[in-house]
């Protein structure tokens, strides 16, 4: 009779279910439809693949990506918007909870990979907006829900640039000018201002009114 295989010791254990952990956790890349890809057979108007199904089958978390085989005359479309997503068009959408990936230009088929980091908690919708939505309406679209994981990694984790903002434009005006107010003003004072004002009226109702009043007295009397 074999003997049974000897305990594992604690310490290994531990450091098992660690590594175990960590690649449970570990930042995954999702091929949307597995080996179908990302595409649609105009000849039986149909997606590749049932995509919400496959979307069904993954887990999703932040700091991962969806890997998009397509070629370059279709389009990706995320968004957060739910009314987007049904109308299956982004003509409407707001500039900060929708994304357009790919040309989508008919004439252009060539094979391309577009890698989409997911970046969001929550409800993320996928779909494509071509022809008219067409493909969307015909099936070309899933959802998915996004946990938190492990958190954004930091090569995800920036904060957007800020909004430009045109520098000011400098407001130039001619002393005596309608824009040259405060210029009148800083000359007025520099060269005594009010204080110069207020002598001259000091000197008319004071000094300068006995003098003009001897002027004429003396007229009569020569």
């Amino acid at each position: 009779m074999a003997s049974p295989p000897p305990p594992t010791p604690p310490i290994l254990l531990v450091l098992i279910i660690a590594a175990a952990a960590t690649t449970a956790s570990a930042y995954t890349n999702h091929t949307v439809g597995d080996a179908a890809g990302w595409l649609y057979n105009n000849s039986t108007s149909s997606p590749a693949a049932d995509y919400s199904k496959w979307a069904a089958s993954q887990s999703f978390s932040l700091g991962d990506f969806l890997i998009f085989n397509t070629t370059t005359d279709q389009t990706v479309v995320q968004t957060y918007n739910g009314t987007t997503y049904k109308a299956c068009s982004a003509d409407d959408a707001e500039d900060t909870d929708t994304f357009l990936y790919v040309g989508g230009d008919p004439a252009d088929a060539r094979p391309t990979d577009l890698a989409v980091p997911l970046t969001k908690e929550g409800t993320n919708y996928f779909f494509s907006d071509a022809d008219s939505g067409e493909r969307c309406r015909q099936g070309m679209a899933f959802k998915i829900t996004v946990g938190k994981g492990q958190g954004l990694p930091p090569s995800l984790n920036r904060p957007p640039p800020p909004p430009y903002a045109a520098p000011p434009s400098p407001v130039v005006g001619l002393v005596g000018g309608p824009n040259s107010t405060g210029q009148q003003e800083s000359f007025f004072h520099a060269n005594g201002g009010a204080d110069a004002n207020a002598n001259v009226r000091a000197w008319c109702s004071g000094g300068g009114a006995l003098l003009v009043f001897f002027a004429v007295f003396s007229l009569f009397l020569f």
